[in-house]
């Protein structure tokens, strides 16, 4: 059985937490799942959360998360040279945690990535993952 190593972007965080009935919380559902995020996402998430209780339907969604605390050190990426270097900690720590898919919703930095795997890491957005899980 294959177990998924999903890495979930900032604005995945922030979209679960702002939406709560957002398809996109399938995701906490899904069994064969591990989800995974960055000290480095979720405090970009908090930072764009703005009520009381987005935060707290973060931190309650947080807690099937498993989170990278250790932010891995910079370096070249192997097909990544045009990544905005704000985007860069999010690819490498999905990189460094051995997740298998990185998913994002920001279409304008990683759009052009979307389909490919960059060392090891499938960056899908999360209709596409989804997709193919639609009965579970």
């Amino acid at each position: 059985m294959r177990v998924d190593r999903v890495f979930l972007d900032a604005n995945i965080l922030y979209s679960a937490a702002c939406r709560p009935n957002a398809g996109l919380r399938r995701l906490w559902n899904l069994p064969d799942l591990q989800l995974l995020t960055s000290a480095y996402a979720i405090e970009e998430a908090r930072r764009n959360l703005h009520g009381s209780e987005q935060r707290k339907d973060l931190e309650q969604l947080l807690q099937a998360v498993r989170v990278i605390v250790i932010a891995p050190p910079d370096r070249p990426i192997v097909g990544c040279g045009q990544l905005p270097e704000k985007d860069r900690p999010i690819l490498l720590a999905a990189i460094a945690s051995r997740a298998t898919h990185l998913l994002t919703g920001d279409f304008s930095h990683f759009g052009s990535f979307y389909g490919q795997t960059i060392e090891g890491v499938l960056i899908l957005s999360p209709a596409q993952y989804l997709r193919p899980h639609r009965s579970a």
